[in-house]
């Protein structure tokens, strides 16, 4: 990486990080697409996975008073962890268009669904009832084509948690997702010196954006608060159909 592609790369952080540190999500999803257009993907991918997870601890601890609010985490963490096997291992040869396109959908009529009917939501029993195949197909999804962020964010929206409750549920999901990713990174050798150096530069940015974005998260009503969670989900999918054409 030449030292513009660095100042790109901390750009992207330090801006992935502010929307992260607001809703809890959209780190990886704002960041890595604009780092991908300047650098390789496996860059981008490297440089912001070391962050990504000390954000999302950080920022789970930081709410963890909610912690009691947020509903199916040990099923949707453990079934996830075991769907991302899965979509290592059985799905690697699965192509990735169809997947990424399916997504997109989904989290498309998600939002229309919301927008028309902002008051809906699942019940305890309904979640129950989905939070084993959602975990799972978010974990195939991580596992498969590394993306598992619009599936957590989109599932825990239609919760309806309060704010701190869903930071707490979706940090705590990517920290567990995110550890399993540098995991593997770590044993495939994509840590090297240089890319450690950029997510080392890029660390006080994501510290730096995490007291920023509490203030404006207590800032917001709780309307507010969905609206720009699914503003996040609409980018994701955007996202998601941006990588499908490039």
């Amino acid at each position: 990486m030449t030292g513009s592609q660095i100042a790109i790369a901390l750009a992207a952080v330090l801006v992935g990080a502010l929307v992260k540190s607001v809703t809890g999500t959209g780190f990886p999803l704002v960041a890595i697409p604009v780092m991908t257009l300047f650098v390789p993907v496996q860059d981008a991918v490297a440089v912001v996975a070391v962050p990504n997870v000390l954000m999302n601890g950080l920022l789970c601890w930081a709410v963890r008073d909610a912690r009691h609010e947020s509903r199916d985490l040990p099923v949707l963490g453990a079934v996830g962890v075991m769907g991302a096997v899965a979509g290592t291992f059985v799905l690697v040869n699965v192509p990735e268009r169809p997947l990424l396109v399916g997504l997109a959908a989904v989290i498309g009529v998600y939002i229309l669904i919301s927008t028309l009917h902002p008051e809906a939501s699942l019940s305890p029993a309904q979640g129950r009832r989905w939070a084993v195949p959602v975990g799972g197909i978010a974990g195939v999804m991580q596992g498969a084509v590394g993306i598992s962020g619009p599936v957590v964010s989109t599932w825990m929206h239609a919760y309806r948690l309060p704010r701190d409750a869903y930071v707490f549920s979706v940090t705590m999901l990517f920290m567990l997702s995110g550890t399993a990713q540098v995991v593997v990174l770590a044993i495939d050798g994509e840590l090297t010196a240089r890319r450690l150096l950029v997510a080392a530069a890029a660390t006080p940015l994501v510290l730096a954006m995490i007291p920023i974005g509490a203030r404006l998260r207590s800032r917001l009503a709780t309307r507010g608060f969905d609206r720009v969670v699914l503003g996040v989900l609409a980018a994701s999918a955007v996202s998601l159909l941006v990588q499908v054409i490039g």
